[in-house]
């Protein structure tokens, strides 16, 4: 795996977050980073060449939907999902195991894998642990994700328990399946919101981990202030010498807090979906430009954003465009909400680096109102 490496470059002296970059075959990845999702190789209504413009360093794909169509063999016909998709940059998979524990009623979780139906067709489909390492074998990513079993909120103890136990089991079965040398296996760490659970899954997930490692089952509708404690708990055990993942994390409180608690890596599909639907982060909070208020507001959406749609566009067009139904608002706030929140990685990294994170991180909380 020499073709993988990660460096701490800094901690700050006075928060003890840190900088670092991560190198892979496809490019170094500066880190804390947010990654944008491209669920069915798309970031939404975006191109490649807007994700270069944004300056996006890496983005996802999801194993169990292009696993559902196009198929993962026609993706690595195609060269593997970064042709497919013509993104050169570097790119992850995740394991399908949060698309899976989202089917609840679809699907049928022993310790051989995942049984399911096709959200689609309604086909019978099985997705064991090897089965998913095939899958993302043929996209071809650069990190990949363990097979896992995810634990909703208010889980009891015996079922959170039981999940992570066979979540140990299957990266077992994932890390002796998994044989490329171009991609990195990242497992996850599980255990619901019992720090005990946590702090085993952690240190016998520890021994799998190479160049990432990954926590998983948080942002599952819990209040913010326990996926905190849980980060809390975990933070001290957490290897120093590689990227740490917070997986489905994205709200611009979020990745600052996670940072303050030692998180390299995030994503989130927070972005694009709430800018389907006409809503703008920006430095001072949320924006909804449904509003009436914005109707005559001939200022940009956010004076602080360098983005496209902030450096072209007013609220009160983009007012239009949402209450319009129009393309182009979904599209131009994808763009902005993606960019603001790379920008923000960006300023987290030169605080960081400057020794100025608490300061930067009192002065975010004293603008952005959610």
């Amino acid at each position: 795996m020499e073709k993988f490496s990660f460096e701490v470059t800094h901690i700050d002296k006075n928060s003890g977050a840190r900088t670092g970059v991560l190198h892979t075959p496809h490019g170094d990845i500066l880190t804390p980073i947010f990654m944008p999702v491209g669920t069915q190789a798309t970031v939404k209504s975006l191109t490649s060449q807007d994700l270069y413009d944004i300056e996006a360093q890496i983005i996802l794909a999801n194993t169990y939907h292009l696993f559902i169509r196009p198929g993962h063999e026609l993706v690595a016909k195609a060269g593997g999902v970064h042709k497919f998709m013509n993104f050169n940059r570097p790119m992850l998979t995740d394991s399908g195991g949060f698309q899976v524990f989202s089917l609840s009623k679809l699907r049928k979780i022993t310790d051989d894998g995942v049984e399911f139906r096709n959200h689609l067709s309604g086909e019978k489909l099985f997705i064991s642990p090897e089965k998913a390492i095939e899958i993302e074998n043929a996209l071809g990513a650069d990190i990949i994700m363990a097979f896992d079993v995810c634990s909703e909120y208010g889980i009891s103890y015996k079922k959170a328990e039981e999940n992570m136990y066979r979540t140990l089991n299957w990266l077992e079965r994932c890390y002796n399946t998994h044989k490329n040398d171009n991609q990195m296996l990242f497992p996850i760490v599980q255990g619901a919101f019992f720090k005990d659970l946590r702090l085993k899954s952690l240190e016998e997930t520890k021994k799998y981990a190479k160049c990432g490692i990954a926590i998983g089952g948080l942002s599952v509708g819990e209040p913010k202030n326990e996926m905190y404690e849980i980060l809390d708990a975990l933070q001290p055990h957490l290897p120093q010498d590689m990227p740490r993942y917070l997986m489905g994390v994205g709200s611009p409180d979020c990745l600052v807090e996670g940072v303050a608690r030692g998180i390299d890596m995030f994503d989130c599909v927070l972005q694009t979906r709430i800018a389907r639907n006409g809503t703008a982060m920006t430095s001072k909070g949320r924006v909804v430009l449904k509003n009436a208020k914005h109707k005559e507001d001939f200022t940009p959406l956010d004076d602080e954003c360098d983005c496209y749609c902030c450096t072209h566009h007013t609220k009160a067009y983009l007012h239009h465009l949402v209450k319009t139904g129009e393309i182009l608002g979904g599209r131009l706030l994808s763009l902005h909400n993606l960019r603001f929140s790379l920008k923000l990685m960006e300023n987290i990294r030169k605080a960081i680096n400057e020794d100025r994170f608490l300061e930067f991180k009192q002065e975010f909380y004293e603008k952005y109102k959610d």
